[in-house]
């Protein structure tokens, strides 16, 4: 069978096709969409109208994509479950949405059919933790790499809140100085301005202090304690590029963020007997669900050591 790119004058009309290039001009010129993407949406579009073409047994016109009911596009998702993760489906079904939202809004065409149609379901990825040896790598490399004294107990300081305490890297450059009188535990607010308590650590709050020391700026007692060399709120892209450099100069997985250190927090208290249910309150996680995920990361590291058993 020839390319579906080739197969375009048998499967649709010139009206048809002009409306596509119309809107693959919209999603490069007013869209900026990389050339890769808009080639995957003319694809699944192009499959679509071939869905169409042999469904109904004639040439996608104008009018036939008019005529398009809610079952036409169940249809079309149904063809594509047996050779087509959902991952791809709801790609192809984002594309199809695209265009005749476009050809609605510009009055090219009337249909809102594929409106009713619910985006399947995507499994989020298992979170990636980090292993106790790659975090103390990291630990005792930003000293290294920081030449400035207090911008290193910066550093380690917000890295050990992250981790020690499961924080989003947002909810840790928020802290504040009156945050932190409570000595014993913090009080964050977190997504959907959902507050909650985590403990303090000595440990941590060690770290805190050694970085308010030497720090030059002196925050106020409502101002966020984590400052960058300006006197100015430290910021998410500077400590992603930090431990983006780390990853990078120790030969660390890519997988390595901010964020994966939550993870690890999660996993790591999981491995040592922590519950769900306190798990989840620490994270803040609304859903159990959510937490539960944490679950397959234990089952992923227990089964990686007893592989490398079994080959001894």
């Amino acid at each position: 069978m020839k390319p579906i790119f080739l197969r375009i004058n048998e499967i649709c009309d010139d009206d048809v096709k002009f409306l596509l290039e119309k809107f693959m001009r919209f999603i490069q010129a007013e869209k900026g969409y990389s050339a890769h993407t808009i080639n995957s949406y003319r694809t699944d579009i192009l499959y679509f109208l071939d869905f169409i073409f042999r469904s109904k047994a004639k040439i996608a016109s104008k009018q036939a994509l008019e005529n398009l009911t809610i079952y036409d596009f169940r249809g079309w998702l149904g063809e594509r479950i047996f050779n087509h993760n959902n991952a791809s489906n709801a790609r192809a079904l984002a594309a199809l949405r695209s265009f005749f939202v476009f050809l609605n809004r510009n009055n090219l065409l009337l249909n809102h059919e594929i409106e009713k149609i619910k985006t399947p379901k995507i499994a989020k990825p298992v979170p990636k933790a980090v292993d106790l040896i790659d975090i103390n790598k990291i630990f005792a490399a930003i000293p290294e790499f920081r030449k400035i004294a207090w911008e290193a107990k910066r550093d380690v300081a917000l890295l050990t809140l992250i981790y020690g305490c499961g924080l989003r890297i947002s909810e840790a450059l928020s802290v504040t100085k009156t945050n932190l009188e409570t000595s014993q535990s913090l009080t964050i607010t977190g997504k959907g301005k959902k507050q909650r308590m985590v403990p303090l650590l000595s440990q941590i709050t060690k770290k805190i202090e050694e970085y308010l020391a030497l720090c030059p700026f002196k925050p106020d007692r409502d101002s966020v304690i984590f400052l960058s060399k300006s006197g100015k709120p430290y910021t998410r892209f500077d400590f992603d590029k930090l431990i983006a450099h780390l990853r990078k100069n120790l030969g660390l997985s890519d997988t390595i963020t901010p964020h994966s250190f939550r993870h690890s927090f999660a996993t790591h208290l999981l491995e040592a007997g922590g519950d769900l249910r306190s798990i989840q309150e620490l994270l803040g996680h609304e859903s159990l669900s959510t937490t539960q995920r944490y679950t397959k990361v234990d089952k992923v590291r227990l089964l990686s050591v007893y592989e490398k058993f079994q080959k001894r």
